[in-house]
């Protein structure tokens, strides 16, 4: 457990998620790993910690940094498609991917890393202006800052804005619940499909990541999209890929996108080749052949595997080069012009245009 500084301003609110131990400890429960901290510790997500006998989010208002991205960066091809989204991120994650693409900010210990400060209602007021349709919190995992991703998401709605979790899933029953009541939609990472792989790899356990995928398609009016970041020999196997196929099915329903997404060497694990776009094609294949409806590839160019068909009639409905929509051929309640069977997701009558555009914003220019 860390023993860095806790600062004493206003990015230290105090949390719900929590309880005292009988050796003087306090126990964090907002995610399967149960940090036990002794006073002054934070827990391995960095931003948890015990001040004062409770468990404190240290990192409220405070962020690395805010950037509009395209809605199909996240990556939601199902979500309100072609639009911009407001994102920003904190510090610090409660898994330990040896592969972790956004390491610098997930595993940064660092304070310093959060530049940019803006309470919820600046981030929704600003959102709003720059004519964004939903806010994400991500690039690393919003449930280790949920007091401050909830508040950010309650100023949005009151502005008409979506919030958007891209999140590992790693999250125990209670504060699931109310993390996701505020959340729209939610891109969540099945990072494989064996206990082994969530161990040796992340840290993590498989089964609370399941959980989550079954209470948000299940237990909530969330729209779903889930990712996996295939890597060459550790969880692109034909067999894994079957068994998550089948349990994807079979559990959520055909109707949930799946992204397979190709992996670069970074961070601990610079000893694996980069991922062969045949790798995500493949996968693509054996997810449509168990009925997954709605199949991709991504981080690689692929139109055809980026882009999406009606499961009826087999036309495509949305075209993309990259985060581009190149065709749309819904109509105004989203069904396939073609044949009239409607496509799953949350459509406007007609796609943005934010295109593959990356814009950062500095907060401090805005009064």
């Amino acid at each position: 457990m860390s023993q860095a500084p806790i600062p004493d301003d206003d990015s230290v609110v105090p949390t719900r998620y929590w309880h005292r131990l009988e050796d003087g400890r306090v126990q964090c429960d907002v995610c399967p790993r149960f940090c036990k901290l002794h006073e002054g510790q934070r827990g391995l997500c960095f931003v948890r910690a015990c001040k004062e006998g409770q468990i404190v989010l240290t990192t409220y208002g405070r962020s690395s940094g805010f950037v509009i991205d395209p809605i199909e960066k996240k990556p939601l091809n199902h979500f309100l498609p072609g639009t911009p989204v407001f994102s920003f991120g904190t510090a610090g994650c409660n898994l330990a991917c040896k592969f972790c693409q956004n390491w610098d900010i997930s595993k940064s210990r660092e304070i310093d890393t959060l530049a940019d400060q803006a309470p919820p209602e600046k981030i929704a007021q600003i959102a709003a202006q720059l004519g964004c349709a939903s806010v994400a919190y991500t690039y690393n995992d919003p449930v280790i800052f949920l007091e401050y991703a909830i508040d950010t998401a309650r100023a949005c709605a009151e502005r008409g804005l979506r919030s958007v979790a891209v999140t590992a899933g790693y999250i125990t029953e209670a504060p699931r619940r109310e993390f996701f009541a505020h959340m729209d939609a939610a891109s969540v990472d099945l990072k494989a499909f064996s206990e082994e792989f969530y161990w040796k790899v992340t840290g993590g356990h498989l089964q609370p990541v399941l959980d989550t995928l079954k209470y948000i398609k299940h237990e909530t009016d969330v729209w779903l999209e889930i990712t996996t970041l295939l890597i060459p020999g550790l969880n692109d196997s034909d067999e894994e890929l079957h068994r998550a196929a089948q349990w994807v099915v079979s559990e959520l329903g055909a109707d949930v996108p799946w992204h397979f997404t190709a992996f670069h060497p970074d961070y601990k694990m610079r000893d694996r080749p980069p991922t062969p776009p045949q790798t995500l094609q493949r996968a693509r294949q054996i997810a449509m052949e168990h009925g997954v409806r709605y199949a991709y590839t991504g981080n690689v160019y692929d139109e055809a595997g980026q882009s999406t068909y009606c499961h009826q009639c087999g036309k495509k409905i949305i075209g993309r080069d990259g985060y581009v929509i190149t065709h749309w051929d819904l109509d105004e309640n989203g069904k396939c012009r073609h044949c009239g069977t409607p496509c799953a997701g949350v459509f406007q009558a007609r796609p943005g245009d934010w295109g593959a555009r990356r814009l950062p914003v500095r907060m401090a220019r805005f009064s």
